[in-house]
């Protein structure tokens, strides 16, 4: 079905939802309900339900829906519509609103409802509405402002055809599964205390250790590719950031300014201006670029709370951040080499599916940016050359440009399909021109780099929490923050058992011994749960031999084994990043 007509399908279902709500709790006022992505939604105000009331409202909704033959369109005038919705304030508001833009006032009504809408329905409601489902109930401020009442928004989704609609319904279960707020809670990775604030993550140790393999992986590799690895402040003067024009052109994602000794500062929503400072600190020569400043920097942006979730959207992000200083002629090739890095790692963390996106200015609202159009063209010419020699396909995207600059984002698809934008690689000829950065050229003349900006992972906490829900929680061994459980079948079998640990753990293997007075079917049970990579049985065989029994948490039993030997074969894996 084309996107259109699926959208008007989804705004009739929307209709019907408010026409089922209102004639089972006739003192509710619909508000809005439009179509989203997936579904479609309608909010409420004076409605008091639960997610145990959906059945009923859908059992209303099927029954309504039989009578409805068509949406017919009715013109008022403004006073005609503030008449009929006089008793919703909600709706009232939107016709003083559209009064005011001289905006045509039209209503829809189907069977008996009638509703303050623009358009956008199917033909014959009753043969198309017919594979439906809703799916929960939620809190929602009036038009997304905290300021405004909280209503109650009901969303749910819609189909033309049934299996379109049992393979939505699968996914979303398969999503539940996969959750990395429920995953990596069972598996104690992260907590957001409310005493600290939302969308304020705390690592846990677990969680710190897949956080650390993971930046150290980074940093290792970095360095290879000629990285110099910095570290900045958290916070600096607001001059700062508005000379590099964040705080006109970026400030709804910026906290408000504080005072320290009289002058207004900022915590940082970026590292830019930090690693201008680098730059700007020597004198440069044509012979020290490419200069590559990278830094795993944690940064503070605002996120409507409403917007929150988990590891996914929260209000500070640990960056996999660099800037990359470079002569004109040198800009293609570091954006390759960029490219390069950034297929190299999602191969590491087993991610394939994945296509990039050219993100460009909106060509109606150029005041959102800074330059002028000769230099987003020379940046825009400069990404493409380098994404068309590496033959890579891509597609262009209007209004999602960075402010200063077009970029190219990688955009990953898990294994349920979604989307989710990591790697970012920006080309930008305006911070090297807002902080007056220069080089001196063979000829000795002073000349302005051009900088690349780029963030392979994007943000470390929006990364691990696609790699929880991309592994099911069964991270590959070099990321698993226990990878061996030490399992003795009773007591008498610790003392062994400890001496494996021991050994195991001078090995740098992450290990743990279970010494709970627990069966051992409980032991492994719990150890699965817990998604250790390996557990090693110990009993009065394993002692005697010297050997323990291997056991992977897919519950493969791989019999005895030499420690010496297991050592050797998990330390490969570790080693090579194995994703099996």
């Amino acid at each position: 079905m084309k996107k259109d007509n699926l959208n008007h399908l989804r705004h009739s279902t929307a209709h019907l939802l408010a026409a089922a709500v209102t004639s089972l709790w006739p003192k509710a006022k619909p508000t809005l309900g439009p179509p989203i992505e997936d579904g479609f939604y309608y909010d409420f105000a004076d409605l008091d339900i639960s997610e145990k009331d959906l059945p009923k409202i859908e059992k209303k909704m099927k029954q309504i829906v039989k009578s409805w033959e068509s949406f017919e369109k009715i013109e008022i005038s403004g006073l005609e519509a503030e008449k009929i919705f006089k008793d919703n304030p909600f709706k009232i508001e939107l016709i003083k609103e559209l009064k005011k833009a001289n905006k045509k006032i039209t209503l829809y009504e189907s069977g008996k409802f009638l509703d303050l809408c623009q358009g956008g329905h199917v033909k014959s409601p009753s043969k198309k509405i017919k594979f439906f489902k809703l799916l929960s109930v939620a809190g929602a401020y009036w038009r997304g402002d905290e300021k405004n009442p909280m209503l109650t928004r009901i969303y749910g989704t819609v189909f033309p055809q049934k299996k379109e609609l049992d393979q939505y319904l699968w996914r979303l279960e398969e999503t539940k599964k996969r959750d990395h707020k429920k995953i990596g809670q069972q598996l104690g990775l992260f907590i957001i205390p409310k005493e600290v604030g939302p969308g304020l993550l705390i690592w846990t140790p677990k969680g710190a250790v897949i956080r650390r393999e993971i930046e150290n992986f980074i940093i290792k590799e970095q360095t290879k590719r000629g990285y110099q690895h910095v570290y900045s402040p958290h916070i600096g003067r607001k001059s700062l950031w508005v000379k590099s024009g964040h705080w006109d052109l970026y400030r709804d994602k910026m906290y408000s300014s504080m005072k320290i000794d009289k002058e207004d500062y900022l915590v940082k929503p970026m590292n830019c201006p930090m690693h201008m400072m680098v730059y700007k600190s020597l004198l440069r020569s044509y012979r020290d670029l490419p200069l590559r400043i990278a830094e795993n920097a944690t940064v503070y942006r605002y996120e409507k709370s409403g917007e929150l979730s988990g590891m996914v959207r929260v209000r500070y992000i640990t960056q996999d951040d660099a800037h990359i200083f470079c002569r004109e002629d040198q800009v293609v090739d570091e954006f390759i080499g960029v490219l390069d890095y950034v297929n190299y790692l999602f191969k590491v963390f087993g991610i394939s599916d994945y296509y990039f996106r050219l993100s460009l200015r909106d060509p109606k609202n150029k005041n959102k940016y800074l330059g002028e159009d000769s230099v987003w063209n020379e940046a825009e010419e400069k990404i493409e050359s380098a994404v068309h020699k590496l033959k890579l396909s891509y597609e262009k995207v209007e209004g999602e440009a960075a402010f200063y600059g077009p970029k190219l984002d990688a955009m990953v698809k898990d294994a349920l399909g979604r989307e989710w934008q990591c790697a970012t690689i920006q080309v930008d000829f305006m911070l090297p021109e807002r902080f007056n950065l220069e080089y001196i050229d063979k000829k000795g003349r002073a000349k302005r780099p051009i900088l690349i900006h780029r963030a392979p992972l994007g943000s470390i906490e929006r990364f691990v929490g696609l790699l929880i829900e991309h592994y099911e929680g069964n991270f590959p061994t070099w990321l698993t923050p226990i990878q061996v459980k030490v399992l003795p079948i009773s007591k008498r079998h610790q003392k062994y058992g400890e001496e494996i640990e021991e050994k195991l753990k001078k090995e740098g293997i992450r290990t743990e011994i279970d010494i709970r007075n627990a069966t051992l079917p409980a032991k492994i049970r719990d150890a699965q749960i817990e998604k250790v990579s390996y557990m090693l049985i110990v009993g009065d065989r394993e002692e005697k031999n010297k050997t323990v029994r291997e056991r992977s948490r897919s519950g493969q039993d791989f019999g005895e084994i030499k420690l010496e030997a297991f050592i050797k074969k998990i330390k490969k894996e570790i080693e090579s990043k194995s994703l099996a």
